[in-house]
């Protein structure tokens, strides 16, 4: 049965791929290579999938090209926005922060008229009292003395009657003196009580007027108090949704900051205006509720400088290679990225992206050249492949200042720096930083 099949096998070829002789000839002997069917077929199959392969590659490697071109193009085009971005919310931020500086100003200018309006009215009222208390004692001296001096006028008008033969008895001299004295205290106490009440009458219409003026510098206060809040609420809410956004815990945070900066006085001192009464003053509540965020803000600024929310390039480059999972430029396996790279020439500068300590500044297998910043909160970033370090371990670096240059040291296939920002030793995506960053700064 076998070879009835092979038979027929053969038979089926033999139609398509007739048996063929190659000759080979020499000056003494002739030889010939016998091609069977079953030959021709496996050297046409072979063929077929070297052509076949050949082409599937050159489509592979034309499209990659494309891909590449694309891609470069791509992340070329994404470079310019970021920068423009960049630029944007700089120039955005220095008018937030001069509009901050000069909202806390206004603010203060205002507490300062507050402050001497209250005095004024305070001791407006004082002499109201003084007044009211000296118009009473004036109003029941001149009563008593009224009614003393209509005593003395009927004793003098009996003393005066004449008697039954007609005759006015005389007067003593001593008491002519009397009489003509208590007539001029009496002119003199009437001009001063029309004087007081003159007085009075002037201390109302002040009083009348200091009210209308507090009241308006209530409205012009509580206009002020509105803007100065509605500042620190679109101050604050972006800072605190930065924060969010990266994965911060707010409240520890700046729990965290406040016990580094616990120093207490200052502009930042509690607010408390001289009142008459022991009721709490709405101005004093409000102007502390906003001291309170201007506190946060601080606290949120200081934060942001120990977070790092930057970029450690500042001129041009390229995103090289992301976060994750990625083909390994060298092997081509798949393995895990830690950072994201950043490509440009040998020597570009790099920056720290926070306020932080160095704690490794040298050669690390793999890193090429590497520098290391521990940060508050359990932040550390990571800079390698460098071609020139310019700190060194235990050296204290802000945000901005430079550490090295950009090169391609350790496992590098071109200069980059390698880009990593780890918590708590956990390596985590710098992207997550930067973007949260980029409607803020």
């Amino acid at each position: 049965m076998r070879t009835r099949l092979a038979i027929r096998l053969h038979a089926v070829l033999e139609r398509h791929f007739p048996e063929r002789r190659l000759f080979l000839r020499s000056d003494s002997e002739t030889r010939f290579i016998r091609l069977r069917p079953a030959t021709q077929l496996f050297a046409l199959a072979g063929s077929a999938c070297i052509v076949a392969w050949t082409i599937i590659a050159t489509a592979i490697l034309l499209m990659d090209t494309i891909g590449s071109g694309n891609y470069r193009e791509q992340a070329l085009r994404d470079q310019i926005t970021y920068q423009v971005s960049l630029n944007d919310m700089a120039t955005e931020r220095d008018l937030r922060e001069s509009e901050a500086l000069a909202a806390q100003n206004r603010f203060n200018a205002a507490l300062a008229r507050v402050s001497d309006m209250q005095t004024e009215l305070l001791k407006a009222e004082a002499r109201n009292r003084e007044l009211e208390t000296g118009i009473d004692v004036i109003q029941t001296t001149l009563r008593r003395t009224i009614r003393e001096r209509d005593e003395v006028r009927t004793e003098l008008t009996a003393a005066t009657a004449p008697d039954a033969s007609g005759e006015r008895e005389e007067l003593p001299a001593y008491a002519e003196d009397t009489l003509a004295f208590l007539s001029s205290a009496l002119t003199d106490t009437a001009m001063e009580r029309d004087k007081i009440d003159a007085n009075a009458q002037d201390a109302l219409l002040q009083a009348d007027e200091l009210s209308q003026r507090i009241a308006l510098m209530q409205d012009q206060n509580d206009a002020i108090f509105h803007q100065l809040e509605d500042a620190m609420d679109v101050s604050v809410a972006p800072l605190n949704k930065m924060f969010r956004a990266a994965g911060l815990n707010t409240d520890s945070l700046l729990k965290q900051v406040r016990r580094g900066y616990s120093g207490q006085g200052g502009p930042l001192t509690p607010i408390s205006f001289p009142m008459t009464d022991e009721l709490p003053s709405p101005d004093a509540d409000r102007a502390n509720a906003i001291l309170a965020k201007l506190d946060t803000l601080n606290l949120y600024r200081l934060a942001a400088s120990k977070a790092p929310f930057a970029i450690p390039v500042h001129s041009s480059f390229r995103y090289s290679s992301p976060f994750g999972v990625r083909r390994d430029p060298k092997t081509g396996g798949r393995r895990n990225h830690y950072g994201v790279d950043l490509a440009g020439p040998v020597g570009t500068p790099l920056y720290s992206t926070a306020d932080g300590v160095v704690i490794h500044a040298g050669w690390s297998n793999g890193y090429g050249k590497l520098v290391k910043i521990q940060h508050d909160f359990g932040i550390e970033t990571r800079y390698g492949h460098m071609s020139r370090i310019s700190v060194k371990v235990g050296q204290r670096v802000s945000r901005g200042d430079r550490i090295g240059d950009m090169g391609s040291t350790g496992r590098s296939t071109g200069s980059h720096v390698h880009y990593e920002v780890r918590v708590n030793g956990k390596p985590v995506n710098p992207m997550t930083y930067i973007k949260a960053a980029k409607d803020v700064f």
